[in-house]
This record gives structure tokens, sequence and C-alpha cells, in this order.
């Protein structure tokens, strides 16, 4: 099982630094780490089809990225397990010599397909490129993220959209995620693959909070067969004074020696958020997504390079960060220029959006070692929204843990739920 050591603690906010070490295999009673460590809290860039659109696995790498997520769905019916197993798994097939997490295909089954018919056995789909109907086991997830071999793997879980209205399925889906993870990790613990496969537990319950405790508590009940545990559910649109109350109550359950992921989150301020709550985890498609769409990240909010006055500013994105896109002096104008017409501005982007993801994290991380991380987040709200005004949401969820944005600033709240894009 992973090997998760607490190096740091917050005085003020709940957030930590820690030290994953994932895939160990053991020789002669030696023990090695094959992809080596994590520190967390980190961003893990999402490689949807095996690859992160737009950049080779070395040029990932080469950013400080130890961690990314790969997606069973798609890998399972393009290229097929047998071809992976014949590659020696995804690290090989990609490229990639750092750890992987792969999600259980269990989102994608709703987002992806309007014909999925969930019961008790698994998910019941129409393949979308031959129509064939396929069913989804738990069983079946975890087989495919074996042959995968990611060194993180996840639950199979009964997905519900976090705005559906219906109560009773909701709580269906919550209890049947539960059943469904004792017949992963039974799967999984007859399959020899635990000393380098390492599962995780995903908490259902949508929007209500009494259903999120009830599966919190199922679930921790199961902490020696689990490796870490996942937040699903949310990210799907719902208000963000909901979507913070319900990850600090589930990371307040979650046990202290396990790390704590929650999906489907990428924006600078839900990380930083979702961290100050005890967060170590989180993954999304935004940063690259947004990209490919001619939007840069910057430490003073997002920046929409297809703008027009963009088109003669010769300076880089940013003029403080680390990333080649940056410090080889790529303009805004060129990007302006070409963000739509052609493929070297989407990488340029890409590389740039991915670096400032892990600038983010790194400088919680390095707050957090020191001490500082209340003033560490008090500095980045201000500089990221600026005239445009603290979300509400943010304020509410930092206060919760300690930190009051507002007392010594002079930026007012705001009612929106993130920053302004320019």
């Amino acid at each position: 099982m992973a090997h998760f050591e607490l190096l740091a603690k917050c005085h003020t906010t709940r957030a930590r630094v820690s030290r994953l070490t994932l895939a160990r295999k053991f020789s002669w009673e030696i023990t090695f780490h094959v992809h080596g460590p994590t520190i967390l809290p980190t961003f893990m860039p999402v490689a949807t089809q095996a690859a992160i659109k737009g950049l080779t696995p070395q040029q990932v790498e080469s950013l400080g990225v130890t961690l990314i997520l790969n997606n069973t769905y798609h890998l399972n019916l393009r290229p097929g397990v047998k071809v992976l197993a014949e590659a020696g798994g995804a690290h090989k097939f990609q490229g990639w010599n750092k750890n992987m997490l792969t999600d259980s295909g269990g989102f994608q089954l709703v987002s992806l397909s309007k014909f999925t018919k969930i019961t008790e056995e698994g998910a019941l789909f129409e393949s979308p490129f031959t129509g064939e109907p396929t069913m989804l086991t738990p069983e079946e997830s975890i087989s495919i993220q074996h042959a995968i071999g990611g060194d993180i793997i996840m639950q199979l879980d009964d997905v519900v959209p976090s705005l559906t209205p219906d109560h009773a399925r909701v709580e269906e889906a919550m209890e049947r995620s539960v059943r469904w993870l004792d017949r992963c990790i039974a799967f999984h613990n007859n399959s020899g693959k635990q000393t380098t496969q390492n599962l995780f537990a995903i908490v259902q319950g949508g929007l209500d909070l009494e259903l999120r405790h009830r599966c919190v508590m199922q679930m921790v009940e199961r902490k020696n067969k689990v490796a870490g545990f996942a937040i699903g559910g949310l990210s799907g649109g719902e208000e963000k004074d909901v979507f913070w109350r319900i990850v600090k109550q589930c990371a307040e359950k979650l046990p202290e020696d396990r790390p704590r992921y929650c999906m489907g989150i990428g924006f600078a301020e839900d990380l930083l958020v979702c961290v100050a709550l005890g967060i170590d985890m989180a993954d999304c498609v935004f940063p690259t997504r947004t990209a490919r769409f001619g939007v840069a990240l910057t430490p003073r909010g997002p920046l929409n390079l297809r703008l027009a006055k963009y088109a003669k500013d010769l300076a880089p994105i940013d003029d403080n960060c680390s990333c080649p896109t940056c410090t080889e002096k790529t303009s805004r104008a060129f990007l302006n220029h070409t963000i739509t017409r052609e493929t070297a501005a989407a990488h340029a982007v890409t590389i740039h959006n991915i670096t400032f993801q892990a600038q983010v994290m790194g400088g919680a991380r390095d707050a957090i070692l020191k001490g500082t991380f209340p003033d560490y987040l008090r500095s980045f709200f201000a500089n990221y929204f600026g005239e445009f005004g603290y979300p509400e949401w943010c304020v509410n969820a930092l206060r919760s843990v300690g930190v009051d944005l507002l007392e010594g600033s002079d930026i007012k709240v705001n009612k929106g739920s993130g920053a302004k894009w320019e």
C-alpha cells in the first residue's frame, strides 16, 4: 500500500503538506519506489487519452509534474486493454515515468452516454464507436485499471449529477457506491496488485450533508482496506457556497493518515480554498482545455489572449512565470495572432497554464512548511481578484478555517463565483 507521510500542518487552517509514495515493488526483501514520491497538496493535469493534448510526456515531466490522471473509460474503448497489456501498461505505452492515477469510468458513463442504465450489477452503456452494449461492473473497472497500470486506481461509483432533484436517486447512488466499493476491494485484494496499485474510495451523497455524512462514515469503516479517499459528485454546476460546505464536512471526517482527493476542481480559487479545508489532491481539464481556447492563467486572473487589446502587446503572459513560454519571451501579441490558427500557440499556453497550476500549489506547500499559509492566501486572493472583489463564497469558506480575507483589506466582496477574465 502507498506510504503517506505528513510533513507539516498549518497552524490556522486545515491545510497540510505530505509525501505520498505510491508504486512499490518488492524483490529479495528490498523495497524500491518505481515512479518516485509526490509531494501534496498537488494538482493533477488530465491526460484523458493517455496524453496531455499538445505536449510530450517529457515536456510535462520537465515542468515538475509528478502525478497525472488517465481516463479508464476512454482507454478501455481505445486502444483497449489488450494493447495496453502488451505494451506493459499505460506508463510504457505513453512514455510517462512518474505517477499516474486512473479514474474508474463512472463519471463518463453519465456525462458522455445518453444510453446508460445503472443496475446493481453495474452500468450498461453503448459504445460511442460501435454502438455495442457493454456492461461495466465494479470488478471490470478494477480489471481495466489493472491493465492500464495506474499507481492510484479508483473504485467504480454510481455517479449522479450534483443538481439532480431526485433525493431518492441520490441516496440510492450513495448506498450503491458503498456496496460497489466492497466489490472493488474484494476483486483488488484477490488480484495480487495491492502492493503496486493503490485503491481509493469515493464519497458520494450529492449536495445533502446528511447523505455525505452517512457515506463518509461507512467508507471510513473500510479505512484499512483502501489507500486514500476522494470526494466525488461535485463541480457539476452547484452553488459554490454549497460546494465548499460539502468539501469541508467530508474533509473533516476523513482520516488524517490518508490522502484526500477532491475530484474535478481546477480554478485557482477552488484549489486554494480546498487546500485550506484539508484537501491534498485535485484534478481538472480546465487549465489545458482553456489554453486551447486562448485563455492564459496568471496571478492577476485569467487573460483571454484572443481579445484585440493583446494584438500589439509584446510582453510575455507573465514576467514572473518560470515556464518556457514566458522565459523565452513568447509575446501576447504572437499568441493573439496564432492562437486559433496554429497548434503551436495552444501548446505554448498549455505549458504556461500547467506551470501556473503547479506554482499555485507549490506556493501553498512552501507557505504551509514556513508557517505562513494564511498570509499566502491573503496575498494570492488580493492579487488575483484585485478591483473585481473577493467572491463571497471564498470569504465564507476561508473564514470557516480562521482566515478573514477582508481583515485589513480595502477589497470588497463580489457576489460572483470566480475571477474576472480580462
